[in-house]
């Protein structure tokens, strides 16, 4: 018998990039279409969970025969949850907000396999930026890596260079935690050295 189809339900090139590092190629790749909103005093880490949850269903319900890898990422400062940046003065914010604290990254996965069995894990990272100048907050701005970005950042870009520390996975604030994504793949049939 042999091993059933992935389908990446994300349009993100980082997380397929991501994948290819554990020598996974889906067969394919989908977007999703949900609302991501978050709920009334939902936290950071239940909002990753849901919606990557709710991303895996979106696509598993129109590819059942397949196993389906969702994932969602999301940057909290305490309670708060970061926008992604769609526009310059959102990611300013984050970044003003962000400028020498520590914050968390949630990156949560799901994996939905052929039986329709749901399998969840979730990585938390704390990282903490250097104070950031006016300059420096308006140089990254310039470079548009933020667009799209969870907390107005890529930490895979020139924002690397505002991390005093990292505490966790770095995949994972990539947008695709490696260890986790790997066991449940696993977990899920797929064949993984």
């Amino acid at each position: 018998m042999s091993a059933p189809d992935l389908v990446l339900a994300s349009a993100s090139p980082r997380r397929l990039e991501l994948l290819a590092r554990l020598g996974v190629v889906p067969a394919r790749v989908i977007a999703t279409d949900i609302d991501e909103s978050p709920l009334a005093r939902e936290i950071p880490r239940a909002h990753a969970v849901r919606l990557a949850a709710e991303k895996a269903r979106a696509a598993h319900s129109h590819h059942s025969n397949a196993v389906v890898l969702a994932g969602d990422t999301v940057v909290g400062l305490g309670r708060r949850i970061l926008p992604k940046a769609e526009d310059e003065a959102t990611a300013r914010r984050c970044l003003t907000l962000l400028s020498g604290r520590r914050h968390r990254v949630f990156s949560a996965i799901a994996v939905i396999d052929a039986a329709g069995t749901l399998r969840q894990a979730l990585s938390e990272t704390i990282v903490r930026f250097k104070v950031l100048t006016e300059q420096e907050i308006a140089a990254y701005l310039a470079g548009g890596e933020w667009h799209g970005k969870a907390g107005g950042y890529a930490i895979q870009g020139s924002a690397e260079g505002f991390c005093a520390w990292l505490a966790g996975s770095h995949s994972g604030v990539i947008g695709l935690p490696l260890y986790e994504t790997r066991r449940l793949l696993r977990a899920a049939g797929l064949s993984i050295a």
